[in-house]
């Protein structure tokens, strides 16, 4: 944001030296970086709404049966591992949200991008006919490939380290801005003002500034949370919370049994697992791997604030149906709980659907001031002109063009009307 003139106060020399200071560094840092700030704020937008998204562009991703009742777990498996024979190592089965949803089978490491940074296998299957609809490589679809832009910038493992880099930029740039918007406790009511009939460029100026205060609280909060995730040892070690940033899987746990020709289904596993936690929701189950392997099974407890990927977390042994470990979220430490914090509070989820509305209207403002701000550079150093506005003529100009898309969408509907209106008089 730009440095509002205030003429009526008057600031010790040492005040305006700081201001000019953090003035420029303000504007150097939008100049340099503001392009790719406003990309990974719209990036970001979008990806809250990935899973709603993708189902829109590939309808066949929701399921219609929904009068069914759901197949078991060791049915879906069986139908994936069909699906896909070659395939051999650990299936992570994630429960669908709502009951449209199809369940997503997740195979880490498939063969075909074995050398990508990230790139798992995602089948689509429906839960109630365990049909196997879809198997996509995450990056090659359109929605996953706009998280990785946003996360990593499509360059991998150091694009996440850049990425760490420019959400601290960012939080300069933020903290510069509130600076420079701070008028003062006594001209704090000019600060809110925006002056319509001026000029355009003062008009721009009020609403780049107004929109920087609003905006700035949110966008601290996601440079942050996006910092550390993007750099997860660091708070990792700060905490004494390794292992418990979002993706990881947690302790490697392994069976103690002796391997038997009963193995433990997976639902067998999945009632044992909800022994402790009863009133929880199944979330993620994965298979174990080799004669050592355990069932790993995810559960939201209710107070949890992870809507996608809780910590609840059970190991189950596949030979004895025994459980090997518990990972119980109330029971973490303050450190614990708010490394697990950072992914929800990043995405919104922590706030319900209001938040994740709120999230994604902020990842819309870094695109917004980066535009204002440029525009009124470019006016001060001399590049364009400012202009008045007349409102009237707008006003005028909007009414007729609304007047003109009316007409035009009821010459093209009249004819659907008129049928319409003779097969009702034929009824």
């Amino acid at each position: 944001m730009p440095e509002t003139q205030y003429p009526l106060i008057v600031r010790p020399r040492f005040v305006l030296q700081g201001r000019k200071w953090w003035r420029q560094c303000h504007i150097y840092l939008a100049l340099s970086c503001g392009l790719l700030f406003a990309l990974i704020g719209l990036t970001g937008s979008l990806s809250i709404y990935r899973e709603e998204l993708d189902t829109l562009l590939n309808p066949s991703l929701s399921v219609e049966a929904l009068h069914e009742q759901a197949l078991s777990l060791d049915k879906i498996i069986a139908s994936v591992r069909a699906a896909h024979p070659n395939r051999h190592g650990a299936w992570t089965l994630e429960m669908p949200r709502t009951p449209e949803g199809m369940i997503t089978a997740w195979f880490e490491k498939p063969a075909e991008s074995v050398d990508a940074f990230y790139a798992p296998l995602m089948v689509a299957v429906n839960p109630y006919t365990a049909e196997v609809v879809d198997s996509r490589f995450w990056g090659q679809t359109l929605t996953t490939w706009i998280l990785d832009l946003h996360t990593q910038l499509q360059l991998d493992g150091w694009g996440r380290e850049l990425m760490a880099g420019l959400a601290g930029l960012m939080m300069l740039s933020i903290l510069s801005g509130l600076y420079l918007w701070w008028p003062g406790w006594r001209q704090l009511s000019l600060a809110f003002r925006v002056r319509p009939n001026v000029g355009l460029m003062c008009l721009l100026f009020d609403l780049h500034r107004l929109l920087g205060f609003t905006s700035a609280w949110v966008l601290l909060l996601l440079a942050f949370t996006g910092f550390h995730l993007a750099y997860p040892s660091l708070l990792e070690n700060l905490t004494a919370s390794a292992g418990m940033g979002h993706g990881d899987s947690g302790p490697n746990v392994r069976s103690t049994a002796v391997p038997n020709d009963r193995p433990v289904s997976l639902s067998e596993a999945i009632l044992v697992a909800r022994g402790p936690f009863p009133s929880s929701e199944v979330r993620r189950i994965t298979t174990p791997v080799g004669e050592l392997g355990t069932y790993r099974i995810n559960l939201r407890q209710r107070q949890e604030i992870n809507q996608h990927h809780p910590f609840t977390t059970v190991w189950v042994d596949r030979w004895s149906g025994q459980i090997r470990d518990v990972q119980n979220p109330t029971k973490f430490s303050a450190g614990q709980a708010f490394t697990t914090w950072l992914w929800p509070l990043h995405t919104g989820e922590a706030f319900g659907n209001g938040g994740r509305l709120l999230w994604f209207l902020a990842g819309i403002s870094p695109a917004l001031l980066f535009l204002s701000g440029l525009v009124h550079w470019l006016f001060r150093h001399g590049f364009i002109a400012d202009r008045q506005i007349d409102w009237r003529q707008l006003r005028n100009t909007a009414q007729n063009r609304c007047l003109d898309l009316s007409k035009r969408c009821y010459r093209l509907l009249k004819p659907l009307l008129t049928k319409l209106l003779n097969w009702l008089n034929k009824e």
